[in-house]
């Protein structure tokens, strides 16, 4: 199976997953947190099986996370603010 990744993070946030969104992999910002299991939903159905996750957006998920815990095809990661 072909690893497909993405990374979700808050509309806003200028400091998650910058690198990647600079090399211009699949970020998606988040306007409204509430649509972040509405957003997980779609990554799967389109194929991703590997969802980074700020942990400000993963706050927002109120069963995706533990959906898909046992799935062992979908891994959702939940990506630790850096301490400065």
């Amino acid at each position: 199976m072909k690893m497909k990744i993405s990374w979700m993070k808050a509309k806003g946030d200028f400091k998650s997953f910058r690198f990647f969104q600079n090399m211009g992999f699949d970020v998606y910002e988040i306007e409204d947190l509430e649509q972040t299991d509405e957003k997980i939903r779609q990554l799967v159905k389109n194929d991703y099986n590997t969802i980074v996750l700020s942990n400000e957006v993963a706050g927002f998920s109120q069963d995706i996370i533990k959906k898909y815990a046992k799935n062992e095809s979908i891994n959702i990661i939940i990506a630790q603010n850096k301490e400065e």
